[in-house]
């Protein structure tokens, strides 16, 4: 079964959005992964000094197929060194995955199947 990790910005940590509710989307992107026959997990992160060890703790977990990095994290400017942070920490921790972007939570299944 191939696997993939979904990183994502961790939806309680914006202000104005409604968390609760995206993360109710971001549940049930997973259950669809499960659906198409991918073992998928995610990780939520925020932009400070613990994402790092979050993200490589993920990462490590086990020998992702693909990693999927979110457009909340990809298109906010003012996340471009998170962005960054991210995209090496997988080439780092993880270089046998595939790195996927999708535009938004509810097509991570379709960004990952592109690399499976």
């Amino acid at each position: 079964m191939s696997s993939a990790l979904v990183v994502g910005y961790d939806p309680q940590a914006i202000p104005g959005v409604d968390g609760e509710a995206l993360r109710a989307a971001f549940d049930a992107e997973l259950v669809r992964f499960g659906e198409h026959g991918i073992d998928a997990a995610m990780t939520l992160v925020v932009f400070d000094e613990s994402a790092e060890s979050v993200l490589v703790a993920s990462l490590t977990e086990r020998p992702w197929d693909v990693v999927v990095v979110g457009g909340g994290i990809r298109k906010t400017e003012q996340l471009l060194p998170l962005f960054e942070q991210i995209v090496n920490l997988i080439r780092r921790h993880a270089p046998q995955a595939a790195m996927a972007f999708n535009t938004s939570g509810g097509d991570s299944v379709e960004a990952a199947q592109r690399w499976l």
